[in-house]
């Protein structure tokens, strides 16, 4: 049998909703999770309604009182969602009426479904950025300084174009993948104050004639500021935009770290072991060791970026004010949310137990003439113009490659044949330990640079 519920809005209506357009139209199945939100909103509502005189303090009681008496059923599974209510907001009103009757029917004075739940998205993003993903963010940067502590002194082999450029220390590698999650965690604070905006007293668009109290609800709830404008205040999804945006921006980060993992747990690098947690079989070829997580993360930069496109296009055709397609806003955000969580927690366990293979990243830094900016800048340090110094440098190259040797083993006879005012001397620069070190200016490779940065990035984490 189908279940009828008479729905507060229906006073005007002669004819009922058709099913398939009330399921269609339904919003439960997922806004539910927004309940936690919605519960504590109306307790602050409730509590200004008290202090106007629109509720009895026995009344206020009797609604705190039920209401968090839902959400304790909630929370134990014992609430029965219906789709029939639409939303997480009249299931919640609907069970609320039903134990205390006429109370119940006056808190929604003064305010608007449309207020109300986009003060729930805010307060839900809000709590999710400060509880959720903040936190993991952290976690995950903890594990790449810590990753950059203990490899400081490894060499492995820095890349431009995919080809080998000069010997750089492991964890500089991964500090630079920290200086991009920080610019990831900054970004995400700014977010945040802009998420922290209430639009509850904005009603359905206009505001309310009701001598609301908006500034003792925003202190209740955390929210720093009101919405200044009450028609922007119901229609503004900025703000789940631009937390989008964030996540984009940050799957894009742990795509290009992906891909670095990817190629460096090959065996054509073997630079780096994954651990048999983080990989999976192949059902035909017993030898293969797939590392799935870092594909997987790869992979869903572009389910976020996809999140991203549908709120910008669910938005470009809006007038003001609020519009039923606002609905489309909760499911993307909330997948996003999922998602990034997910991959911050995965990274964090995985580079936490990552394993480097230190022997063949120095292997393959003594490949491709790692070196040979480093021989350039002995040439200049005994007054060659860079030019010149470029010059003999790459016919110094083109013999090694003659010859299958690298720069270190090419004779100084040789060297002394290019330019005679070489000696024993160069042989200390073509080292690839000498390489690094010799940057030892703050943002670069040196060993020394590297755990001074650290406690730079240990100290911004705070």
């Amino acid at each position: 049998m189908t279940e009828t519920i008479e729905k507060p809005w229906t006073g005007r209506f002669t004819e009922p909703t058709d099913a398939f357009v009330e399921a269609f139209g339904a919003s439960v199945s997922f806004d539910q999770r927004l309940y936690r939100q919605d519960i504590r909103g109306s307790i602050a509502h409730a509590r200004m309604l008290t202090t106007i005189g629109v509720l009895t303090e026995a009344e206020f009681n009797a609604i705190e009182t039920e209401l968090r008496s839902i959400e304790q059923a909630i929370e134990r599974g014992e609430f029965a969602w219906s789709i029939a209510l639409e939303d997480v907001h009249m299931n919640i009103e609907k069970r609320l009426t039903d134990r205390i009757g006429e109370a119940g029917k006056k808190l929604h004075t003064g305010r608007s479904r449309n207020d109300q739940v986009a003060t729930d998205v805010r307060l839900y993003l809000r709590d999710t950025i400060d509880e959720a993903i903040l936190p993991a963010l952290r976690r995950l940067q903890r594990v790449l300084i810590d990753l950059a502590e203990r490899e400081a002194d490894t060499i492995l082999p820095g890349f431009t174009h995919l080809q080998t450029a000069q010997p750089i220390s492991f964890g500089h590698q991964m500090l630079a993948w920290n200086a991009m999650l920080q610019r990831d965690a900054e970004r995400l604070l700014d977010c945040r104050k802009r998420v922290n905006v209430m639009p509850l007293g904005s009603a359905a668009l206009a505001g309310t004639t009701y001598p609301i109290n908006r500034e003792m609800v925003a202190k209740e709830l955390g929210f720093e500021t009101i919405c200044s404008n009450s028609l922007d205040g119901v229609s503004d999804r900025d703000f789940v935009i631009e937390f989008l945006s964030w996540s984009a921006l940050l799957a894009m980060h742990l795509s290009r770290f992906s891909e670095e993992l990817i190629l460096w747990s090959s065996a054509q690098f073997d630079f780096v072991d994954l651990g048999d947690s983080f990989c999976t079989g192949s059902s035909i070829m017993p030898q293969k060791r797939n590392p799935d997580v870092p594909e997987l993360v790869r992979g869903k930069s572009g389910r976020l970026y996809g999140h991203l496109m549908s709120l910008l296009t669910l938005m470009k055709g809006q007038p003001l004010a609020y519009n039923k397609d606002n609905q489309e806003d909760k499911e993307p955000l909330f997948d996003a949310i999922d998602t990034v969580q997910g991959c911050l927690k995965v990274y964090a366990d995985m580079m936490a137990q990552i394993r480097v293979n230190a022997p063949a990243m120095r292997q393959a830094a003594l490949r491709g003439f790692a070196t040979a900016t480093d021989f350039a800048d002995y040439l200049v340090g005994l007054g060659v113009p860079f030019r010149s110094a470029h010059e003999i440098v790459g016919k110094a190259v083109r013999l090694c490659i003659d010859r299958g040797i690298g720069l270190e083993a090419l004779d100084l006879a040789s060297y002394r044949a290019l330019y005679d005012g070489i000696d024993e001397s160069v042989y200390a620069v073509l080292t690839l330990e000498g390489s690094v070190a010799a940057r030892n200016h703050p943002g670069g490779t040196a060993p020394a640079q590297v755990r001074a940065a650290v406690v730079a990035a240990r100290a911004q984490l705070g």
